[in-house]
């Protein structure tokens, strides 16, 4: 049903409301599902009409649907249950016993003999948990306050709770705005026109002469029956009819049949109810969420799902404003076409996966059992595993047995794990492998597990119970989920045939794995006991591979028949049937296709000696190409994670390496920095004193020079790094070369070595540029101002930029809506002492900001407030959504507390304090479950996302004599291990997993003057960061090291006249682009800055001979002068 759709039948209620047709508006409430009338419901259950009650709740939700509507049917049965022996009326309880609690035995079967004890009784008071029960009055109202909370608390309830504001008489309203509309369409309008029916459209019976349309107004009269009448506008009007309405149910509704929690969510007992629950569990999966605290309760399996569907076919996310969508463009030139290299292995290639973070390092399994590790841009095999078994004496009988037999090994799966620390190997006989990978060609044995009875046909890696862990499938029909320790946590068994792959998943809180096996089945998985939750046929019915896009929204399936039939499908998750199936593939394949997704946009299948590129949304074949030939039939093929890269398996035991041009930069600049690398001798460690000595003063002076800018270990280190394994993984080349090469500082000083553009209408020295945003989808640029107003500018796609994404070529456009609304911030008289903060959902469809006052939410359509909140004081200072669920938001407050908001209820679930100032920054990690607080008392905290508990609170480590005051601001590194920590004094890096120090870069040299921002390219490969003196410097992320230095007069094209200095107050760097970013003056003005095209990037790698350039010293890497 159309969202039109949905609002007539909300006219239609206030139709009956208006007429008074009672027990029909109640009726098309339930009937509907639109509509959850509270004030109907109280009233239903304070008087006891219990059978009405629950035939109310029956339109909206079944008992066995999610934990909250278990527990509500449970209250209301328990209560009719008490009632009924509080009155002495044992038969009637024994029937509620029987026929309405006996359901809730299956999940609670002490509780159920704890409530049948109480027919024993002569007064049911006896029992310790219900000593306190009143009368029956007191009794109802105490339920109806916890029923109103579950209520609430239910995502099926969502949306369902508020009646929309409407005029008085809206549908009448309509009806005489579609008569006059009618009328003035009549050839010969009569004055006043005799209106007799809705059924058919109006027209005017043709008179002696014309006359003049006279408006026709609907007699507001109570009428003795309802009308009825066609949809408005007839044929081809706005509501299209019901079943032409796509389905928006949560993902895994009808797959899961709603299933049982995990293991690791933990009991506990709601007032006033002996029924245990559980937290932090929700049956919809489409969208993270996170649940109100403090109610739970247990999904349950059900194989009735239409009543579900017609409640959630309706149903918009609460995540997302729905808006226009606005997809992010793309081209052809996206896609990974062009062939870098060939690499050949020496033997057939069955599996290869890139490295999670290091995008250029590929892990290779092959037919021969042999592990490599490859840097593609170094074309460069860094080492080789071949295959033995690490402990026979470990092994199983049956493996030793069929290893005598026939001692040869094939790797049929390679995957690394998510933090990028081990890679695991599934054999064609019984074992598993884990190796850990610490770095350069560092890779040594971890586990070696005997895993199944035959060959380990797939394995996954994945997080129940928050710890990581691997999931392995076999021809031995099983699936089982190990630790990393090797101990077996879970074992599914219910497959018929040997299993062929396996796909685990994350959606909310829950945490599944689909499976398939060779004859076509696909099961799912939660990590209990209970089995199955879905049993569906794969296209094809044999060897099917499922996968997710990546942003984890949509699935896909890939599989070939027997008779050799390929199936590429996309799955709706709500109803586990197929949405769309692609076409172009050959009649009769002579292997199984493989397929991979990449950039949440394309599809690619190897077949046909070719790889076959799809748009998701689009069925047909986009494009496809042979890699200059030489591909195997039916080849493996894998994206590195940012989508530039692209390997495929080829027919003389190797592969190629596709790129598009962002990979071919970045594997030009890997070979670039190898070759520079290579020509420098190894360094001898010097002394701090002789280095900086030797420094020559003048070489400030030059505008190109060798002073890379130290990067400082902390004093609380001692000198020794103690960067962890994880976060030390993306360093492959780094840490080989590190020693060995030298940047080139580039001093930009002239304008012509760069593209700047200026925003339109942007510069107003009255309203300092305090926060700046690039959109989500990379083309627009929102700032947030001192006064409370925001400003918004957008680049289209023309002939200048097909790509339509921000660049410093094409000046954009000031963008607001016909209305001309501004988006202005509820500011307080004495705003001077404000501090602006901003966030901006993920589809960029509303924005969330604040300046001394409210939180307003706007929509970045129309510019119009949705809604304010959180009023002061405190006065909000920063905010942040929650990574998982938009509903969540951090704000962190001048009062030096944190507020965890639950939009949807308009409630603070919790208060954070640990901060003695105000809150500057909050950033989440969400594979190490933190977020990570600063303030403007130099401080960082370390929040477990799940509980907001505090796990650690560190100062910054400050000058000597430097007061530790001063805004502190944070931001994750892509492997949301790292913490970027900017503070005036410094720029650091932060172990957030053991809330360490690991670098440390202070004002020096070329840049001395404090800093105002910093921020992580989108590839975490640069830290942008602006200095009060308007210079603006780019690191190296992994080193700090100074690459380049921006001066001001690149991007100023005179001084300001006023005595004060212009500068950076805001910066962003652009989301996509990785030597883009943005900068937000004292002016008012917003500027984007690139390198020029000739330049390509910021700094360049240069030669070192014998740790001396052009007669200047080099300057230690690990030490810093005093500041």
């Amino acid at each position: 049903m159309s969202s039109l759709s949905r609002e007539l039948v909300f006219l239609i209620l206030q139709f009956l409301e208006e007429e008074k047709f009672k027990e029909a508006v109640h009726r098309l409430e339930q009937e509907s599902g639109f509509f959850f009338n509270m004030k109907y419901f109280e009233e239903k259950a304070l008087a006891g009409e219990w059978d009405e009650v629950e035939k109310y709740l029956s339109g909206f939700t079944k008992v066995d649907e999610n934990r909250y509507s278990m527990k509500i049917f449970f209250e209301v049965r328990k209560q009719k249950y008490l009632e009924a022996l509080d009155r002495q009326d044992r038969a009637k309880a024994v029937e509620i016993l029987v026929k309405d609690l006996k359901v809730f035995s299956t999940f609670n079967e002490d509780l159920y003999k704890e409530i049948t004890h109480l027919l024993t009784l002569e007064n049911f008071r006896e029992n310790e948990q219900l000593s306190k029960y009143g009368d029956t009055k007191s009794a109802r109202s105490i339920m109806l306050v916890e029923l109103k909370k579950l209520i609430e608390a239910n995502p099926l309830f969502r949306e369902k709770l508020v009646f929309p504001t409407l005029k008085a008489s809206r549908l009448r309203t309509l009806i005489n705005q579609s008569l006059n509309w009618q009328h003035q369409l009549c050839k010969n309008p009569r004055p006043n026109p005799d209106i007799k029916t809705l059924f058919m459209d109006h027209s005017c019976s043709p008179p002696n002469g014309a006359r003049a349309s006279t408006p026709v107004t609907l007699p507001v009269v109570a009428l003795t029956k309802p009308l009825t009448y066609a949809p408005l506008g007839g044929h081809g009007g706005p509501f299209p009819p019901a079943a032409a309405a796509a389905a928006n149910a949560n993902a895994l509704a009808g797959w899961m049949s709603n299933a049982n929690p995990s293991l690791s969510m933990q009991s506990a007992a709601v007032s006033a109810s002996p029924l245990p629950v559980q937290l932090s569990q929700v049956s919809s999966l489409k969208h993270p969420r996170t649940p109100s605290t403090g109610l739970g309760m247990i999904d349950y399996p059900s194989s009735d799902h239409e009543q579900l569907m017609k409640r959630l076919r309706t149903a918009q996310s609460v995540d997302e404003v729905s808006y226009p969508p606005q997809h992010a463009s793309w081209s052809l030139d996206d896609l990974p076409r062009t062939v870098a290299c060939t690499l050949r292995q020496g033997s057939t290639v069955i599996s290869m996966d890139f490295h999670p973070s290091h995008h250029t390092l590929l892990a290779v399994g092959c037919s021969n059992g042999e592990v490599t590790l490859w840097e593609v841009g170094l074309r460069e095999r860094l080492v080789s595993k071949p295959f033995k078994v690490w402990d026979v004496s470990a092994c199983s009988v049956a493996f030793q047995a069929a290893i005598v037999k026939d001692s040869s090994m094939s790797v049929n799966r390679v995957s690394w794990s998510p933090d990028g620390n081990l890679i695991g190997v599934a054999f064609t006989k019984y074992l598993v492998h884990l190796y850990a990978y610490q770095g350069s060609n560092d890779l040594r044995q971890h586990l070696e597990i005997d895993a199944h009875i035959g060959g380990v046909n797939d394995l996954a890696f994945s997080h129940p119970n928050k710890q990581l862990c691997v999931v392995t499938c076999g021809d031995d029909k099983l699936i089982k989920v190990w630790d990393l320790a090797g101990r077996k946590l879970f074992h599914f068994e219910g497959h018929e045939a040997p299993v062929y792959s396996v796909c685990p998943h994350q959606k909310e809180n829950i945490q599944f794995i689909f499976s398939t096996a060779v004859d076509g089945k696909i099961k799912a998985w939660l990590y209990d006991n209970v089995g199955s939750r879905v049993d569906y046929d794969a296209p094809g019915q044999w060897c099917t591979t499922m996968l997710y896009s990546d942003d984890g929204n949509r699935l896909f399936s890939c599989g070939t028949s027997k008779d050799g039939d390929s199936f590429l499908v996309e799955w709706n998750e709500s109803e586990g049937a197929i949405k769309r199936t692609y076409s172009g593939f050959r009649k009769k394949s002579t292997g199984i296709a493989q397929f991979d997704t990449t950039r949440n946009h394309f599809l690619a299948v190897g077949e046909d000696s070719q790889i076959k590129f799809w748009d998701m949304d689009n069925t047909n074949v986009l494009i496809s190409t042979d890699a200059d030939g030489g591909l195997l039939a039916v080849p493996r093929l894998r994206f590195n994670k940012e989508g530039n890269l692209l390997v495929v398996t080829t027919a003389d035991n190797g592969f190629k390496v596709l790129a598009n041009a962002d990979g071919l930069r970045s594997l030009r600049a890997i070979e670039n920095r190898s070759y520079e690398a290579s020509r420098a001798p190894i360094e001898m460690k010097v002394s701090t004193s002789a280095m900086v000595t030797n420094i020559n003063p003048a070489i400030n002076k030059v505008d190109r020079m060798d002073a890379s800018s130290p990067a400082r270990p902390t004093q609380i280190l001692n000198g020794v790094d103690p960067m962890a394994r994880s976060v030390e993984k993306r360093r492959l080349l780094d840490d080989a070369s590190e020693k060995n090469k030298r940047w080139e500082l580039a001093e930009i000083v002239d304008p012509v070595h760069c593209r700047v553009a200026t925003m339109p209408d942007s510069k107003d020295p009255a309203n300092k540029v305090a926060r700046l945003l690039y959109t989500n989808s990379g083309a627009g640029i929102l700032a947030l101002g001192s006064n409370g107003v925001q400003k918004l500018w957008k680049w289209r796609s023309n002939e200048q930029n097909p790509s339509g994404k921000a660049t410093a070529s094409v000046v954009p456009q000031h963008w607001q809506p016909n209305s001309g609304l501004l988006m202005t911030n509820d500011v307080p008289e004495n705003c001077e002492e404000a501090v602006p903060c901003i966030a901006l959902s993920k589809n960029d469809s509303y924005v969330m900001s604040a300046c001394g006052g409210k939180v307003s939410l706007f929509n970045m359509m129309t510019f119009k407030v949705m809604t304010t909140f959180m009023s002061p004081p405190p006065a909000s200072t920063f905010l942040a959504f929650h990574p998982l669920d938009n509903n969540i938001i951090a704000i962190g407050t001048e009062d030096s507390t944190i507020h965890i908001y639950n939009v949807r209820v308009d409630e603070v679930k919790t208060k954070l304090k640990g901060h003695q100032k105000h809150i500057t920054g909050l950033a989440f990690s969400v594979n190490l479950k933190i977020m990570v607080s600063s303030g403007a008392d130099a401080q960082l905290c370390f929040w477990n996302m799940d509980t907001w508990d505090k796990r650690k609170s560190v100062t910054i480590q400050l000058p000597a004599g430097k007061v530790p005051v001063g805004d502190t601001q944070v931001q994750f590194y892509s492997d949301q291990t790292r913490l970027l920590v900017c503070h005036e004094t410094q720029l650091a890096l932060y172990d957030a997993a053991k809330a360490e120090c690991i670098r440390q870069w202070m004002p020096q040299d070329v840049l001395p003057a404090p800093i105002t921002c910093a921020a992580y390219s989108p590839n975490s490969q640069l830290v942008y960061a602006a200095f009060t003196d308007g210079n603006i410097g780019v690191f190296d992320a992994d080193s700090l090291k100074l690459r380049c230095r921006i001066a001001m007069s690149v991007y100023l094209a005179q001084a300001s006249p006023s005595s004060q200095t212009v500068y950076p107050l805001a910066l962003t760097a652009h989301l996509q682009e990785p030597y883009q970013f943005a900068v937000g003056l004292t002016d008012g003005s917003v500027k984007v800055i690139e390198p020029s095209e000739a330049e390509g990037k910021w700094g360049v790698l240069v030669p070192v001979d014998n740790g001396t350039q052009n007669g200047w010293t080099a300057t230690s890497s690990t030490n810093n002068p005093a500041s």
